[in-house]
């Protein structure tokens, strides 16, 4: 299994020369096992970059949306197979409160985008009810689900194939105010186990007071979730779309020293790829 991030900014892409280092692409992660399935999990800005790779095979496309938030679709429009004759394209989007399932579409549509998404030439096919399960099945990919703690709700997901575990969730406020869609213990036992969990933490614990509530957790708090959950490599995601290179190393740098004796930990780049192999 291997997996790759073409986006890990939150909220807003970000360019310039301090975001070189991580990258400043929103949310888009791929995951392919030794025998060439694979599913893109989000559809950022990231999702441009690896859609000119895509266009060079015909294989059908899996397409795993946590939300609809902007950061999450937002490079849809521009992912190239989607203008491709026949291209086959099953998209699963996330569990959010509203009848809305299909905006990945939609936000090509009225004065938003000059090509509607009745016009696209590939065959996409819409299953929001798989969302709803607890436990799917793709190509050759176990597919298990967990609600997020997010503002209009959302789905997180565990991919399990060649012997390995990938827990994929962002975005999520591990202690948010009010009622909880997922229970700290939830959690612990949804990534139990990963070899590699990637999840959000846009914030540190000084800027919390202010958001709470906005639906993204700490670096410390999903640190400690980890290492709850005994997972063997974490990927800090999601980061702040003001959060500069320099910051986010220093960011790395204490989360290191401070957690490195339990857990394998870093703040995900756009273009690293994770290879783990096959049991």
């Amino acid at each position: 299994m291997k997996i790759e991030f073409f986006g890990v900014r939150g909220s807003m892409p970000t360019s310039g020369p301090d975001t070189v280092i991580f990258g400043g692409n929103t949310s888009c992660v791929h995951v392919e096992l030794d025998n060439g399935d694979d599913i893109i999990l989000d559809a950022g800005t990231g999702i441009v970059k690896l859609g000119h790779k895509r266009e060079k095979d015909t294989q059908p496309i899996m397409l795993l949306i946590t939300h609809n938030h902007w950061d999450h679709i937002q490079g849809f429009p521009y992912f190239t197979p989607i203008f491709q004759s026949g291209r086959e394209i099953t998209i699963v989007p996330g569990a959010v409160e509203y009848s809305d399932k299909d905006m990945i579409l939609r936000q090509m549509s009225g004065s938003n985008h000059p090509i509607k998404y009745d016009q696209l030439s590939a065959n996409i096919i819409l299953k929001p009810e798989l969302a709803l399960e607890a436990e799917f099945s793709v190509k050759s990919f176990r597919v298990t689900t967990q609600k997020l703690n997010h503002p209009d709700g959302g789905t997180a997901y565990c991919l399990y194939g060649d012997g390995k575990k990938v827990a994929y969730v962002t975005d999520n406020e591990l202690k948010p105010p009010g009622e909880l869609a997922t229970t700290w213990q939830q959690w612990v036992d949804f990534i139990a186990d990963a070899d590699v969990l990637i999840h959000d933490a846009q914030y540190t614990n000084d800027d919390m007071p202010l958001k709470h509530g906005w639906g993204h957790s700490t670096f410390s708090q999903v640190a400690q979730l980890a290492i709850a959950g005994k997972v063997k490599k974490l990927f800090i995601i999601s980061h702040d779309p003001n959060r500069k290179d320099s910051e986010l190393v220093a960011l790395e740098g204490l989360l290191k020293k401070e957690f490195s004796a339990t857990i394998d930990i870093a703040c995900a780049k756009e273009g690293v790829i994770v290879d783990l192999g096959s049991t």
